[in-house]
C-alpha cells in the first residue's frame, strides 16, 4: 500500500516493507526514509534486491506487506540500466526525451516548446546541439546523460537511478559521478543503486546496505567497514584508507594492501 506523507521535507518512507516474486521474498522489512535534498546510494551484491525496491519505490510494483509513504504530488525522474537498453534501435536524441510524455498515441507529433523545452535540458547537461543525433552515435558518457536529460526533463523532484554506472567504462563512470554531483549541488534529490563500491558508493554522502533487508544505512566511512561488508556479500572484505577515502578489497586482493600505500581501518 501507498499513501502520502505530510512532512514537507520527507520525499520517501518505507515502513516495513517487504516484497516477494512467487513465495520468495525478495526485500523483507525494509524501512528508510529519504528526504529532500539527500543523495543516497542502495548498495549491495547481485540479487540483494535492490532493483525490486527501487521498483517498489517507484510504483511499478507493489509490496506484499509494509507501506511506502511519498510526499503528496511526488514527481520521479527514473533512469534505467543502461544494459537494458537496445542502442540499435533506430531513435533520435530529441525522440529519446519524447519518450516519457503521457499521450497514449504513439509517436505524436513533437510541438516547438516541447522541442524548445528539450533542448533547453540537452544544453544544461552538455548535450547541446546533439538533438537530431542518432543515440548509438553518442559516447557513453553522452548516452547516459541523454537518459538523464530524458528524466528531467519534467522537473522531478527527485532522480532515481538503476545501477548508473554498470556497463560502462571508466571514463563514463567519472562523467556520471560529476554530473549526479553537479545536479545534487543544484537541489536535486538523488537515489540510485550500485554495486561498485569503489567508483561510485565510496563517494555519495549516505549509503543504505540492502541484502535482502538492510544491513547498515550511514556515510561510506560508517558503513564501508569488515563487519558490515562481511554481513553485506557473506565473505570476508578489508578496507584500506587512501586520500581520504575507503578502498574495499576482497579477500583474495589483501596482498595488494602494500603496494596501493593505505593504511588497514
Amino acid at each position: 500500500m501507498t499513501m502520502k506523507v505530510a512532512e514537507k521535507d520527507v520525499l520517501v518512507h518505507c515502513h516495513h516493507v517487504t516484497c516477494s516474486y512467487g513465495d520468495s521474498a525478495v526485500v523483507s522489512d525494509v524501512n528508510f526514509t529519504l528526504r529532500r535534498g539527500e543523495f543516497a546510494g542502495i548498495v549491495g551484491p547481485s540479487g540483494s534486491g535492490k532493483t525490486t525496491l527501487l521498483k517498489a519505490v517507484l510504483g511499478s510494483i507493489k509490496p506484499v506487506h509494509g507501506s511506502i509513504d511519498m510526499l503528496k504530488g511526488l514527481r520521479m525522474g527514473y533512469v534505467p540500466q543502461v544494459e537494458s537498453v537496445d542502442w540499435n534501435f533506430p531513435v533520435t536524441v530529441l525522440e529519446v526525451m519524447m519518450m516519457t510524455r503521457s499521450e497514449k498515441k504513439w509517436w505524436p507529433r513533437i510541438t516547438t516548446a516541447e522541442r524548445a523545452a528539450a533542448e533547453d535540458v540537452l544544453e544544461r547537461l552538455g548535450l547541446g546541439g546533439l538533438s537530431g543525433r542518432h543515440i548509438r552515435e553518442l559516447s557513453g558518457g553522452q548516452q547516459q546523460r541523454v537518459f538523464v536529460a530524458r528524466a528531467l526533463f519534467h522537473s522531478p523532484d527527485i532522480l532515481v537511478l538503476d545501477e548508473p554506472t554498470s556497463g560502462v567504462d571508466v571514463r563514463t563512470r567519472h562523467e556520471v559521478l560529476h554530473l549526479l554531483a553537479d545536479l545534487h549541488d543544484a537541489g536535486m534529490s538523488v537515489l540510485l543503486t550500485t554495486h561498485d563500491l569503489n567508483g561510485l558508493a565510496a563517494h555519495l554522502p549516505r549509503l543504505i546496505c540492502l541484502n535482502k533487508e538492510i544491513v547498515a544505512d550511514g556515510s561510506p566511512r560508517e558503513v564501508l567497514v569488515p563487519e558490515v561488508l562481511e554481513k553485506l556479500y557473506g565473505a570476508p572484505m578489508h578496507v584500506l584508507e587512501h586520500g581520504g577515502m575507503p578502498v574495499v578489497l576482497d579477500h583474495s586482493e589483501n596482498p595488494m594492501v602494500g603496494r596501493f600505500g593505505g593504511k588497514a581501518v
